[in-house]
């Protein structure tokens, strides 16, 4: 048994590495701007209902974690704690989700990169596959290695985005400070809770790749201290600088005609016309990206080897490299997938789905959260329940299109698990 386990080498830096480096991409420089398009001056409450959110099903998680830290997260939390319906709807969401996550995440990093290198638009695919390819041989490296590289593209992002704030905040136009924090303008211009809510749903997203550190719960070092305090810390971390970011947003042009349309690309690079700046923002947004796209790796493919380890996938996923610090199969399994997807060249409305995939996921690791034994538990009840309400809350606040397709889509795994059990059986 010893031997079909992951060594445990992850430290609590490590780990809160982990999920900066998950955290600080697609929600960084593009999900802020959006929500700042949705609800102008009320984006800083939006951002702070979303810490809310994210600190109790990261309590949840971290609960649950140190009480069963295996790799899979919810995968393996459901099938512990409720029932095996339960814990392959976790893991059949979280590895959908989060593989269109990555793949949008891989084209997104060629109109990033693309501009710096004066590269035509016809080789997004292909540096998408590339890009995806190479993080896949760091992954198969071990997780250590991946954390060196983590820590380098964590300090270049975060530093530009610290610039990119900074700079816009000390040298914006006496008319755009005046708007700053005007919510009788926002409330005038018909934004409402709906749209507060519904910005706080997708900035919800933005901030879920602390989950990174409990699906790989199995490597971390004593756990049961590290993962609570690394979650801890990494939402602290992501509030503080999702904030700023959001403040300096309302000092930019972000609602002038016409550029809020481009905004929904390139986000803070459409918002920036110094070319200095510009240049700061598109190496560290690529960077970013590169550290969502490698975490993504890392986590989805801990969940396919929990999947493959209980033979809802083949149970040759579940196999380690000679060292144990990997399995190579659901690397290459996860990727497939992302590739595959990232070919189509597109995801459709892929952070609306991922919004939906994710708050029924946290929504599943509350419940189990409330099912840990009385003796094992340090997170008082009530935070698994305030995390429940609010994702089952908030996951109505998403477009009904997506919403009816996320169901047809839990609904066609859970067809798929049933004719599973039912030929082992």
């Amino acid at each position: 048994m010893a031997d079909s386990q992951l060594v445990r080498s992850t430290t609590l830096w490590g780990a809160v590495v982990l999920g900066l480096g998950a955290i600080i991409g697609t929600g960084a420089y593009v999900s802020i701007a959006l929500a700042t398009e949705m609800t102008g001056s009320w984006v800083l409450l939006a951002i702070l209902i979303a810490a809310f959110v994210a600190a109790c099903n990261g309590l949840s998680s971290a609960q649950l974690a140190a009480v069963h830290p295996v790799s899979g997260g919810t995968y393996e939390y459901g099938y512990k704690f409720l029932n095996h319906w339960a814990g392959f709807t976790a893991g059949w969401l979280f590895v959908a989700a989060k593989s269109a996550s990555a793949a949008t995440a891989a084209l997104a990093f060629g109109l990033y990169l693309m501009p710096l290198l004066g590269l035509p638009q016809v080789l997004q695919i292909p540096l998408a596959l590339l890009v995806l390819l190479t993080l896949m041989l760091l992954v198969n490296s071990g997780v250590r290695r991946s954390n060196q590289a983590n820590l380098v593209i964590i300090i270049i992002s975060i530093s530009a985005l610290l610039i990119f704030a900074l700079f816009t905040i000390t040298t914006a136009e006496p008319v755009q400070r005046e708007q700053v924090l005007n919510f009788d303008t926002a409330v005038s211009d018909g934004i409402g809770w709906r749209a507060l809510l519904g910005a706080a749903a997708l900035l919800f997203v933005a901030y879920t790749g602390y989950g990174r550190i409990a699906t790989m719960g199995e490597e971390v070092m004593q756990p049961r201290r590290t993962i609570p305090k690394a979650i801890a810390l990494t939402v602290i971390v992501t509030t503080a600088l999702y904030l700023l970011i959001g403040y300096a947003l309302l000092h930019t042009d972000l609602f002038t005609e016409g550029l809020a349309a481009e905004a929904t690309e390139v986000a803070l690079v459409a918002l920036t016309e110094q070319g200095w700046l510009r240049f700061v923002l598109l190496v560290g947004a690529s960077l970013a990206l590169l550290g969502v796209i490698l975490n993504l790796i890392l986590g989805v493919s801990r969940v396919v080897l929990a999947m493959g380890r209980r033979a809802d996938l083949p149970r040759s996923m579940a196999t380690l490299n000679s060292d144990r610090t990997s399995a190579p199969n659901s690397v290459y399994l996860t990727v497939a997938v992302m590739a595959a997807l990232a070919l189509l060249g597109d995801v459709e409305l892929a952070w609306s789905f991922s919004a939906f995939t994710v708050l029924t996921y946290y929504g599943i690791t509350n419940l189990a959260a409330l099912k840990v034994p009385a003796e094992q538990r340090f997170v008082p009840r009530i935070v698994s329940v305030a995390g429940l309400m609010s994702c089952f809350g908030l996951i109505f606040f998403i477009d009904m299109y997506v919403f009816i397709a996320g169901c047809v889509f839990i609904l066609i795994g859970l067809l798929w698990h049933s004719f599973k059990r039912t030929r082992q059986q």
